[in-house]
């Protein structure tokens, strides 16, 4: 594993994480039957707020985001995306770690929704989130703050 870092996000960084998100769903939305290449794009771009996201840097260069968006007294984790060629490297697994820790000394529950057979499932099913709901496409999934975090 390269060193990881994370930066805030700015305005400049909307296109290449739109890019970088419509190659890593692109397998799993083409398996939904819901791979369009604009629409993959465009729905990031319409969404993206700099304020709640942060850029994953591995040695210095753009490798991933991930937001981590407040509701209330919660959290959804959003726009977790990480280069395919550093997947299965343990970065994703620094990063959500990172996350989780300042969550849980807030004392937050995190929500996030994974698409249906997407393998980061299992990422997120090893750090405590559990199923909530599902439908056809998202499987909604949630963490409560670990035992003794506050």
């Amino acid at each position: 594993m390269g060193s990881w870092g994370l930066r805030a996000a700015a305005a400049g960084d909307r296109e290449a994480v739109a890019e970088l998100r419509a190659v890593v769903l692109r397998g799993d939305l083409e398996r939904l039957g819901r791979y369009d290449e604009h629409r993959v794009r465009q729905r990031f771009r319409d969404g993206f707020g700099p304020g709640h996201t942060w850029v994953i840097e591995v040695d210095g260069a753009f490798a991933g985001c991930v937001a981590l968006r407040p509701d209330g007294g919660a959290y959804w984790l959003e726009h977790f995306y990480l280069d395919a060629g550093l997947q299965g490297a343990g970065i994703g697994t620094a990063v959500l770690r990172d996350l989780l820790e300042r969550c849980d000394g807030e004392g937050a529950t995190v929500r996030l929704n994974v698409l249906r057979g997407s393998a980061a499932r299992r990422l997120y099913e090893r750090h405590g989130f559990t199923l909530e709901s599902e439908d056809d496409v998202d499987v909604f999934m949630v963490r409560g703050p670990a035992p003794g975090s506050v």
